[in-house]
């Protein structure tokens, strides 16, 4: 993967069980771990490392099939619990104590997978429009998200068309000036053609609805320890994001009643890009508390 503009920071790497992770790694301080979720990568937080590397030690991790990670052919390898172990490994090496977890979408399940199992090394959570339960057999999600995940269908739309980079991430971008032709060149970059999409393609079929999926499991140990972390919660919800609708922050006020909550009446379900330095001027106001 080339250079890309405006994301000047340097990759590092960490190989597990074959795979090279990359990940960015600035600043000296507690550790800020921010996780991204489906179709990104680091790139996501780039308006975020800087300030927040001021003060604090600042890791992006690009998870397996994003960015500049390793890419494997073969789906079955993308399972939450894969994920988790990938992120696991990373911060283990890292020795991080006393993070800071931001996580959005697929970074929520992922990061909370490892803090649940560390809780002595997690001092923070800050939630920004994700979940971490099994969704009940039978509830609809969103139409787009239910198309990639029909056999075939899937395939033509996801690593055909690159739907989800081409479609929904836009369309999960509220302010649509900041839809501009160099962010849709950065995360088209990762994903070239058909063989390097199948990370994008496995994270909607790996969504747990009903309990005879096969990453239930994973989503239940989660979900089931939750409530075992007993840190400060940073809440910021965005309001116009149709993926995850505002009946969710109910779900995570009644796990964390303490939490801080911030609501985002003009960004969507990518909210770094809709609301960048309203939500790093919140994690810092955070971190100092």
């Amino acid at each position: 993967m080339k250079a890309v503009a405006g994301f000047p920071f340097r990759s590092r790497f960490h190989a597990v069980e074959g795979v090279k992770l990359a990940y960015v790694d600035q600043g000296r301080g507690e550790p800020v771990v921010l996780l991204h979720g489906n179709p990104t990568w680091g790139y996501l937080y780039r308006k975020f490392i800087p300030p927040l590397a001021r003060a604090n030690r600042v890791i992006v991790p690009d998870h397996m099939g994003f960015g500049r990670s390793d890419k494997p052919l073969d789906p079955s390898r993308y399972r939450l619990a894969r994920h988790i172990a990938n992120l696991e490994s990373l911060l283990l090496k890292l020795d991080v104590q006393n993070a800071t977890l931001v996580m959005q979408d697929w970074g929520g399940p992922i990061g909370l997978g490892f803090a649940v199992r560390h809780t002595h090394r997690v001092k923070r959570l800050v939630i920004l429009n994700t979940w971490a339960w099994v969704i009940p057999a039978g509830t609809r999600i969103h139409s787009l998200l239910e198309q990639f995940r029909q056999p075939g269908t899937g395939e033509a739309l996801v690593q055909g068309l690159n739907l989800f980079v081409e479609g929904f991430l836009p369309a999960g971008i509220h302010k649509k000036e900041r839809v501009t032709a160099a962010l849709m060149r950065a995360y088209r970059a990762p994903f070239p053609d058909w063989n390097s999409r199948v990370g994008i393609l496995a994270f909607p079929r790996d969504i747990v609805v009903g309990d005879d999926h096969p990453s239930a499991p994973a989503m239940h140990e989660i979900a089931q320890k939750l409530p075992t972390l007993k840190v400060p919660v940073l809440l910021i919800w965005a309001m116009k994001d149709p993926a995850f609708p505002k009946a969710m922050i109910g779900l995570w006020q009644k796990l964390y009643p303490h939490a801080q909550l911030h609501t985002l009446e003009q960004a969507g379900h990518y909210l770094q890009e809709d609301e960048p330095e309203q939500i790093v001027g919140l994690i810092r106001e955070f971190l100092r508390r």
